[in-house]
């Protein structure tokens, strides 16, 4: 019986699916670890590449596809007593990523652990947005031994905690059987963890463990997913978080162009990403104030905006 689950719902990547199951399967506790693929209807070669690991795939229509539903569906096929949420553009950093996580689980408290994402240094992604650590990675594990210490959390301080993510994070799956995730089109993983914090549950964040993960992002994109996040923040959190456009991040964009000697187009590139959050934030607290936010999201976003490879 394996000791770990991976689940990683598929659709389409042929691009990183290659690279993503050469990482998990050069890991230090692969001899332990079952992978789960959930197909939704590839049509691009994702399933000829995938039949050359060992691996066991499912496959479920596209329109039935959901991410709290569908990582579900994977829990239970899962034969191990940990269950890591992972996805197909996302790649372990080094061979002790599995290890890293796993390692939190023996403290009996710990329900679930979340690693950190990381932009790696390529040429062909923004180098903005490439990882540049500052200070060791560190390690937090947060828990209330009484839930109405989280209940009387700021909004703020409730979505702050509550960051888990299934890009790349681990839960005892006897956890996930006792508290599916939320039928979610969005953000089933952060209210598992606030629900989790209700619950008397204990959750590690932990900045070593980490996966390499990029999507370029155009104007519209990043607007319609930063509207999808301050939505999903406003409904479930009551926090709505302030996104102002400053001049100084005009000039450190700038700046940090020729320092990092990267394309000029990455200037304007930026800075139009700056534009797009901003705009988003007014058009959702325009929305709020005028009392017509669901009716507004509807209109706005017909579906979950979806990450690309592809850059400048």
């Amino acid at each position: 019986m394996p000791r770990i689950s991976i689940i990683i719902p598929v659709k389409n990547g042929i691009s990183t699916i290659k690279q993503c199951l050469d990482a998990i399967f050069a890991q230090t506790l692969i001899d332990k670890t079952e992978v789960i693929i959930i197909d939704s209807g590839s049509t691009d070669g994702t399933l000829d590449i995938i039949k050359l690991y060992q691996v066991r795939l499912y496959q479920i229509p596209p329109e039935s596809f959901n991410h709290g539903a569908t990582r579900n569906y994977g829990v239970s096929l899962a034969k191990g007593e940990f269950v890591v949420m992972t996805v197909q553009d996302a790649i372990a950093a080094d061979r002790h990523w599995l290890e890293k996580m796993a390692d939190h689980f023996k403290d009996p408290k710990i329900m679930g652990v979340c690693g950190q994402q990381i932009v790696p240094h390529h040429k062909n992604k923004n180098p903005h947005a490439w990882f540049r650590p500052v200070s060791e990675p560190r390690v937090e594990k947060i828990g209330f031994s009484d839930p109405n210490q989280y209940i009387s959390l700021s909004p703020e301080k409730k979505r702050q905690i509550s960051s888990l993510d299934d890009v790349n994070a681990m839960y005892r799956k006897n956890a996930l059987l006792e508290m599916p995730f939320r039928k979610m089109a969005f953000g089933e993983d952060m209210l598992w963890a606030s629900d989790a914090f209700e619950k008397g549950f204990y959750l590690v964040y932990d900045m070593s463990a980490r996966v390499e993960h990029y999507h370029f992002e155009t104007y519209s994109h990043t607007y319609n997913r930063v509207i999808t996040e301050l939505y999903f923040e406003y409904k479930y959190f009551s926090y709505l978080r302030h996104t102002r456009l400053k001049i100084k991040d005009f000039i450190l964009i700038f700046y940090r162009n020729f320092k990092y000697k990267a394309k000029f187009n990455w200037i304007v590139h930026n800075w139009l990403i700056l534009f797009a959050k901003h705009k988003a934030f007014k058009d959702i607290q325009k929305a709020i104030k005028s009392d017509n936010l669901d009716t507004f999201y509807a209109k706005k976003i017909k579906s979950i905006p979806i990450g690309r490879q592809k850059n400048i």
